[in-house]
Parts: structure tokens; C-alpha cells; sequence
């Protein structure tokens, strides 16, 4: 019933495998021709051929053009806009390094801070400068005011060598440590850093992006977009429990499935947990009839299907090698053990055998994976990943390319021909060569939570 079910389910995200011989549309966008040609590229390289040198100026004119619309002044992609400026311009580079790494550096300024004037130091001591100093201190942090900051622990230290002060002080190397600090002179740095009107327009195409990180108004889309997960999540856990209940009426007693949600991959497996897939949104499990496979007296269970929920398409693509890699993981299972597993329902005790069994391979997964998504389906698929276009437009050759047409100087499509070879020799251009094939995988595996709870 749950392979019948699964096999019913409409896929309406699936994408057609395309001819190596079918050529780009005259009127196609530059993004469907670079999707065209590097599957061409990739099919013939799987052949043990080498892509003609028509394939390749149809790669780099396609590329060009599409560096072309991204910078336009009006209607032009303001991240990639913002990506050029940075990488011609050297205050912007300097700004976005420090911003970078900017959150850290104010924890690390506010725990220096702390450590002289917290406002439980500054009550021991009696009113006079030394606490009046250091609340001036406190305050500007709390501003983010580092020059001042800088100025008042300044002040500060030369205070604390008065006669008057004697005793009072806070230990002169602790404020001569935060004068000192990297991370002030950094946060000061970037402070006279946003000023330059380089970095000026290259704040300005980051906002025109979206929201400042941290921003009232980036919370508040985070809040929204986390509560339509929880919604989204919600839906996928009410098919998978109406798909149980059909389950278990088949079965008869005992009952042996079960949804659980948020389910999290415990420490003890084995293997490394990072870049991996370590918690399931939604996942249909099966008790062990059994009576070896228990957890202290507990009856054990297996996973039937694990089933994510992403708001988008794209989601699911830089998603995918996470789940790859999150299933090689639960390989890694004791093949004698029972793992216990937290979820937001208990925790669960799940049989290591079964997990060893469950498929790694991303030609392998349709009958133990789905992504479930409530985001309505383009009228025209997008044949190039998000991730494919963001690298594509990353690489130098690129750069340098937009940072002379944004300049006025005329530069031919030519000089992108560095990307081409990059892209059929490079291992860091593999997932950028195989992007179609993985894009049909995830699309294949992808389902309409509304489709999903229909079908069941």
C-alpha cells in the first residue's frame, strides 16, 4: 500500500530529461541555454567526448548575457551587483571581510566590557568618576558606539592613576586589554569603513536585496517564514498520520505504525555528524514484530519513510547533498544496536539493523524519501539551479567580466572561456556539470503536500 501510494502520488515539479541533441530556443533566456549546454557538456564527457567549440561559444555568449541583464541599472540583480563592487573595489573588500566576522567581534568587545563594567561592578563601587567612567563605558557598548567606547576606556585608564582613585580602579591591564582588543580596533574599523561611498552603494544593493542582517524587519520575515514552516511541517505530519491510520487499519491490531516529528539523530552512530543531515522533519516508522529487537523491554521500530518539508524548490536543491549525507550517516548504525532517537513525541528506540539498510544512493531514494513543498509550480521550470547560477557568477573570469562592462570597457565574451574549461576539468565544478541530473533527482522526489494528503 505505501509503495502503491507513493508511486500514485502526482510529481507536479518533475522535469523532463532532455535530448543532448536538442538545441536552445533563439528567444530562450540565458539561464535555460547554460542549463542546455552544460547538460549537452556533460553528456558528452560521459561519453568520453569533448564538448565542440560551438558548445562552447553558446556557453560563454549565454554567460555574457546573463552577466549582462544582471547588471543593468534598472531591473539588474542586485547581489551579483553587489559581489562585482566588492571584488573591484578594495574598501568594500576590507568592509565586507570585517562584517563577516562583525557579530563575534561586538560578543567579544561586550564580554571585555563586562568583565571591567557590568553594572553589579559598578554598584560596589561609591559615586564619583571611577563609576561614572565606568557606566559611560557600559553605555557605549550597549550603543555600539566603539570610538567612544575607546575614548571612555581611555578616560578610564587615566583616571584610575589618580591619588583620588586608589583602590577604586578596575585593574589597569583589563582596560589596557580592551584598548588593545583586535576585535575594537576591527568594529572601529568598520565603523570609518562605512562612511567610503563605495561602501555606501555597496550597503545600499545588499538592502535593496532584503532586510540588514538583524534588522527589525529581517526578524519579523524569519518569524513569518518560520511560522509558515511550522504550518508546512504540520500538514506533511496530518498525511503521514492519515497514511498510518490506513496502514495500521490493513494491518489489524496491534497497530505497528506511527508518526513522529523532529526527529534527531543521536551522537552514539558512529560517524561524523557534520554537514549532515541530523534532524527529520517528518518520518513514518514500523514496529518491530520482533521480540529480539527490543530497548530494555521496549519493542524496537524501523523507518518506513522520511519526508522533509521545504517552502521551495531551490530549498530542496542546496538541501540535497545534506540528506545524502544524512543518510550515509544512519548507515554508519551498529547493525546489532538500538539507538535511541529524541523526537517532539518521545524518544524513540530505532533498530540499527534497519537503518544500515536504508538507500544512500540519490538514484535509490524514491521509496524512502520525499520532499514535501507547498509552493505552486513555475509555468516554466527553471533548468538551472540557484546554486549552479550563484557559481557561475562567482568565478573570476565573471567578475572581472561584469566589473568591465560596469566600467565601460568593451570586453568580449571570449575572455569568459576560462569558466568553460573550469566546468569540464575542474572537481570543483562537478556539482556545477551534474546540476540538471540532480535537479530531476530532488524534483523526482518532490511532492505537493496537498497531492501527498490526496493520495492517502
Amino acid at each position: 500500500m505505501l509503495d502503491a501510494m507513493l508511486n500514485d502520488v502526482p510529481r507536479r515539479y518533475r522535469l523532463p530529461e532532455l535530448d543532448s541533441a536538442c538545441e536552445p530556443a533563439l528567444d530562450a533566456s540565458p539561464a535555460t541555454t547554460l542549463a542546455l549546454v552544460i547538460e549537452q557538456a556533460r553528456a558528452a564527457l560521459a561519453r568520453g567526448e569533448t564538448p565542440d567549440v560551438a558548445c562552447q561559444d553558446r556557453f560563454t555568449g549565454a554567460l555574457a548575457r546573463m552577466v549582462r541583464e544582471a547588471t543593468r541599472a534598472d531591473g539588474g540583480d542586485p547581489v551579483f551587483q553587489a559581489m562585482v563592487l566588492r571584488h573591484r573595489a578594495v574598501p568594500v573588500r576590507e568592509y565586507a571581510s570585517l562584517s563577516v566576522r562583525a557579530d563575534q567581534d561586538r560578543r567579544l568587545v561586550h564580554a571585555a566590557v563586562n568583565a571591567l563594567a557590568h553594572p553589579g561592578k559598578q554598584q560596589r563601587l561609591g559615586p564619583g568618576p571611577q563609576r561614572e567612567a565606568l557606566a559611560r563605558l557600559h553605555a557605549c557598548a550597549g550603543a555600539g558606539a566603539w570610538n567612544e567606547l575607546h575614548d571612555a576606556a581611555q578616560h578610564l585608564l587615566e583616571i584610575s592613576h589618580t591619588p583620588a582613585s586608589a583602590g577604586e580602579a578596575p585593574a589597569a591591564r583589563g582596560v589596557i586589554q580592551l584598548l588593545e582588543h583586535p576585535a575594537l580596533a576591527r568594529l572601529r574599523r568598520l565603523d570609518a569603513l562605512a562612511s567610503d561611498a563605495l561602501v555606501m552603494e555597496y550597503r545600499t544593493l545588499w538592502e535593496r536585496y532584503g532586510p540588514r542582517s538583524g534588522s527589525a524587519s529581517a526578524v519579523a520575515q524569519g518569524l513569518s517564514a518560520r511560522q509558515r514552516g511550522e504550518a508546512a511541517e504540520a500538514l506533511a505530519a496530518q498525511a503521514l498520520q492519515a497514511l498510518a491510520q490506513r496502514l495500521n487499519a490493513a494491518v489489524g491490531a496491534p497497530s505497528p505504525y506511527r508518526v513522529v516529528t523532529s526527529m534527531r539523530v543521536p551522537a552514539a552512530i558512529p560517524a561524523a555528524h557534520q554537514h549532515a543531515k541530523s534532524e527529520w522533519d517528518v518520518v513514518l516508522l514500523r514496529q518491530v514484530a520482533a521480540t529480539g529487537d527490543t530497548a530494555g523491554g521496549t519493542p524496537a521500530w524501523d523507518v518506513c519513510l522520511l519526508v522533509e518539508v521545504k517552502a521551495s524548490v531551490d530549498a530542496a536543491t542546496t538541501d540535497f547533498p545534506r540528506l545524502l549525507r544524512g543518510l550515509r550517516l544512519l548507515a554508519h548504525a551498529d547493525k546489532d544496536a538500538v539507538y535511541p532517537f529524541a523526537t517532539r513525541e518521545g524518544t524513540v528506540p530505532l533498530r540499527g539493523a534497519a537503518l544500515c539498510a536504508l538507500p544512500s544512493a540519490a538514484t535509490a531514494l524514491s521509496r524512502t524519501v520525499l520532499y514535501c513543498c507547498d509552493a505552486p509550480p513555475e509555468p516554466a521550470p527553471r533548468l538551472l539551479s540557484a546554486a549552479a547560477r550563484m557559481q557561475l557568477l562567482s568565478a573570476t573570469p565573471t567578475l572581472d567580466f561584469a566589473a568591465a562592462l560596469m566600467a565601460g570597457t568593451p570586453v568580449d565574451a571570449r575572455a569568459l572561456e576560462p569558466v568553460w574549461h573550469a566546468l569540464l576539468e575542474a572537481p570543483g565544478w562537478r556539482a556545477v556539470l551534474n546540476q540538471y541530473a540532480v535537479l530531476r533527482q530532488v524534483r523526482e522526489l518532490m511532492v505537493h503536500t496537498d497531492d501527498l494528503l490526496a493520495a492517502v
